[in-house]
């Protein structure tokens, strides 16, 4: 390979192959002592469609610190593996009939393919498929003892189940009667719910995969009761708030799980429902609104309202329910017109007397609360607008106070208020408090008369719900229980475990709310060996959370048979020192993995408390597309470019703009990094994608820009390689001075993953040193600083200037800052005057302030400026932090 040439093609596949012969990235199982880092990304699902060009922006990333890490003498974990099951591959086997293991394992072969072209230095012998089911079997282990463990709250932690003291009577009772007991308690449970059902996928559908009532497939969704496996992550609520606290995560994460747990605390409180025995329990934080009461209102799947529903309101509330059947939860809440039915019933307000009428409303959601809302339509907005649409009362309890312009519009129920203020009379006379106290005094009087009246307490409630855990598919994770004939249940053994996906015919719903393994008849029917007892498995699988939620911890050791990870071993790794992914895993993945986690550490199988110590989201990589003036985005081969800048769209002729789009096939904007890499190489790709701004930023992507880091690379090639040819014994001091001062700046931007400035400081550095004798120490010093960046070229600079194979077995190299201040003669010193620039000027690093007041003196006095007289106790002189050396010089406003 001629020196003269950077032939990045040949270069790059050469050391692909040496990288795998040598084993230069495979991670061997910390020893005594060692220090150790781990670095994640959040693995992916591997579709058909292989990477586009924004995917790999957190995996360089994590790449560049692994690689970094190895230098600095840590033992580096730095794996990566595949969130395997899942519904697009069960689709994509319903319609072509391909089991969903051979269409995975073909994209999975193409994602590595694509990673490895990439030079992303990943430990494939620790590799990990969620369908796998050498790994599944650690996911239905860890499943059977969450189903087998309870949440002891005296001592804030999951016990197993057996630790659970049941009640003499209930034993008694026999063994379905402490089966009934423990369900009510265990961390996994089964109940009847509604949920989104999808009848043409087969399965049911979180909230955030239903869109405008349809699935993202466009199938429509139902809501309907349905028998769910469930998991109580809600006993951990109070944990995975505090435990928030600890953690370096980006704040907006953090208060996005704060707001989807919830924590709020109120009074829950119940109304009589006249002429029935049923009362509506409801929950508020504002227990000093009660006396604004006028209407309840309940989720239309409230199981009181087939109940209370007169027969005169029950064509029009079944038709109701019948349509909120067909809403997401996301559609019913937004900020849409809130609508309801009455159900023709009343509740009784429990301090007033006050009889006020009780809808079904479908904003009101039956996992939320209690599933009931009580109406203070002067006191809320939402309540406000549903009484004004229904011609309701409006009793106000709070006044603004006199000085107020809206108190007027208030007080006559024409306005609503929401803010601060003191109490009106208690209505109807029912003296819960004194007129004009403060509102937050009145809401403690009523939970008081509540609480010692036996009509309330005080809760604390969370918006969190138990996680809808089953699913109605065939590919995933079999759920390891057998439901015995007489009524008791069971989960498998280990010994048993891993409980294997059964060959079936077809991969089609059953159309009876259960998963194409009810049709697997030899593996459905089960008979217990000991009892000849005959059961029936689990019909259901788990969803694609289950698998990630733990994966991190297989990691540290993929091939333990005997456990899910040696405990010697995951304590040696401990937390995930940094976690590269997407803000949109924030309240999914992200709170279902911590939860986890929390029980496995309770139940003593890990040994920290929190799996991600330190989380970074990357940001989104758009390309573009064009917009007509309508607003209508247009796929890019749909336009054409005219000379004069301007676009237009082929078919009318019509002028449109530009706009910056998420990359996708519609469009027709997707661009691989296979083509990528072949016009420009992998390591022009990598310092491209780094340098065009912080890690966390939105990016938008112009395959051409990417010349302007093979125009760098190729700059640096012929720096090294020219140098190489005839090494100086000696080099001008700004050399070394530009070597030391890359060496520090490039280290600490690492240290705090700036890695867009940190391959400006190698263009400074190639700036500063280019067409200048350079030695072989300082050749080494720049090639190791390049390596995790551009880690192809910086292999064959490293072969070329004598190292041993691999630069990554090398050590980073060491800078001195003091070295870096003895060298430099002079500091620009920035002169400013009344706050405003006026010049720079050269100075000696170690100038003292006398010297440097001269100086800017000196130079103002040029400018025509009047210095006499000026008070040197409002002269400002700011220095760098870190070097101590001058840095900006502030004087007073002069004459002048």
């Amino acid at each position: 390979m001629s020196e003269a040439v950077y032939d990045f093609s040949a270069l790059e596949a050469k050391w692909r192959e040496a990288w795998d012969r040598l084993g230069v990235n495979r991670t061997p199982h910390p020893k005594p002592g060692d220090k150790t880092f781990y670095v994640l990304d959040m693995f992916p699902y591997p579709s058909g469609a292989g990477l586009h060009v924004g995917h790999p922006v957190g995996y360089l990333a994590t790449d560049i610190v692994a690689r970094y890490k190895k230098m600095q003498g840590f033992t580096v974990l730095h794996p990566m593996g595949w969130d395997s099951f899942g519904l697009p591959a069960e689709q994509y086997a319903v319609r072509t009939g391909v089991h969903p293991a051979v269409s995975t394992a073909e994209n999975i072969a193409n994602y590595k393919r694509q990673m490895a072209l990439l030079g992303l230095g990943y430990d494939w012998d620790r590799e990990i498929a969620t369908s796998e089911p050498g790994y599944y079997k650690w996911t239905q282990y860890i499943f059977t003892r969450l189903y087998n463990a309870w949440y002891d709250e005296a001592a804030d932690r999951a016990r197993p189940i057996e630790e659970l003291p049941v009640p003499e009577d209930v034993t008694a009772e026999g063994k379905l009667a402490v089966q009934a007991y423990q369900d009510a308690r265990r961390l996994v449970y089964f109940d009847t719910a509604p949920v989104n059902w999808c009848p043409e996928l087969g399965t049911i559908l979180a909230n955030e995969e239903v869109f405008d009532g349809k699935s993202e497939q466009g199938y429509e969704v139902v809501r309907i009761p349905l028998r769910q496996v469930k998991m109580r992550i809600t006993a951990y609520a109070e944990r995975l708030l505090a435990d928030l606290d600890g953690l370096d995560w980006p704040e907006g994460i953090k208060d996005s799980q704060r707001n989807w747990i919830g924590r709020s605390q109120g009074v829950s409180l119940r109304f009589a429902v006249e002429g029935h025995d049923q009362q509506v329990e409801t929950f508020t934080t504002r227990v000093d609104t009660l006396g604004g009461v006028t209407f309840l209102a309940l989720a239309p799947e409230h199981p009181l309202v087939d109940e209370i529903t007169t027969p005169d309101m029950r064509a029009a509330v079944s038709s109701y329910v019948e349509a909120a059947a067909r809403k997401s939860d996301l559609d019913r809440t937004v900020d849409a017109e809130k609508t309801g039915v009455l159900t023709g019933a009343e509740a009784v307000n429990p301090v007033t007397g006050r009889k006020v009428p009780i809808f079904v409303a479908d904003y009101v959601l039956p996992d939320y609360g209690t599933g009931a809302v009580m109406g203070v339509p002067a006191h809320d907005e939402r309540d406000f607008a549903f009484a004004k649409s229904y011609g309701l009362d409006i009793v106000p309890v709070i006044d603004p106070g006199a000085d107020h312009p809206a108190r007027a519009d208030v007080l006559a129920g024409e306005a609503c208020w929401t803010e601060d203020g003191v109490m009106l009379a208690a209505p109807d006379d029912s003296g819960l408090y004194q007129a004009g106290v403060r509102w937050r005094e009145a809401r403690e009087q009523v939970a008081d008369m509540l609480e010692g009246r036996g009509l309330g307490q005080r809760v604390t409630t969370y918006n969190l719900r138990d996680w809808t855990f089953a699913r109605q598919r065939y590919w995933g994770e079999p759920i390891p229980i057998v439901h015995w004939e007489d009524g008791t249940r069971t989960t498998l053994d280990v010994s048993e475990l891993p409980l294997t996906l059964p060959h079936i015919e077809s991969y089609k719903p059953t159309g009876q709310a259960e998963s194409p393994l009810a049709r697997a008849g030899d593996w459905l029917e089960v008979t217990d060996p000991k009892t000849g007892l005959k059961g029936r498995r689990e019909t259901s699988t788990m969803p694609q959370w289950a698998g990630s939620c733990w994966y991190y911890l297989r990691f540290k050791d993929p091939k333990n048979d005997a456990a899910l990870a040696d405990p010697d071993i995951e304590r040696a790794w401990g937390m995930v020192d940094l976690y590269v992914g997407g803000a949109e895993h924030a309240t999914l993945h992200l709170l279902y993995a911590r939860f986890w986690h929390k029980v496995l550490f309770d139940l003593g199988l890990i040994s920290t408390k929190e799996p991600f110590q330190k989380l970074i989201n990357q940001g989104l990589l758009t390309s573009h597309a064009f917009k007509d003036s309508r607003g209508v985005v247009l796929p890019v081969d749909e336009v054409e470019a005219r000379e004069d800048g301007t676009y237009l769209h082929i078919s009318t002729g019509a002028k449109v703009e530009r706009v910056g789009a998420k990359m996708s096939k519609s469009l027709r904007n997707v661009v691989t990094p296979d083509h990528v890499v072949e016009r420009f190489g992998a390591d022009a790709f990598r310092v491209h994608m780094m340098f065009m701004g912080p890690v966390e930023a939105m990016r938008q992507w112009d395959t051409d820009a990417v010349a302007a880091a093979l125009k760098f690379l190729r700059r640096m090639w012929r720096h090294v390689t020219g140098a190489l040819a005839a090494p100086a014994s000696e080099e001008p001091k700004a050399v070394t001075l530009a070597a030391a001062k890359l060496v520090i700046a490039v280290s600490e931007d690492l240290e705090n993953l700036r890695l867009n400035t940190a391959i400006a400081e190698l263009m400074k550095y190639l700036n500063a040193a280019e067409g200048e004798p350079v030695t072989l120490e300082t050749l080494r010093t720049v090639i190791r600083v390049l390596a995790p960046f551009a880690p192809f070229m910086a292999e064959e600079l490293w072969e070329k200037a004598g190292g041993e194979p691999s630069v990554f077995k090398a050590e980073w190299p060491k800078a001195d800052a003091s070295m870096i201040s003895a060298a430099i003669e002079t500091v620009e010193l920035v002169v400013q005057e009344g706050g405003k620039r006026r010049a720079s000027i050269p100075v000696a690093p170690d100038a003292d302030d006398a010297r440097l007041r001269e100086s800017a003196f000196a130079r103002l006095r040029e400018m025509g400026k009047v210095t006499e007289g000026v008070d040197l106790s409002r002269v400002i002189i700011v220095r760098d932090k870190k070097t101590g050396h001058p840095r900006l010089i502030n004087i007073p406003k002069l004459d002048g």
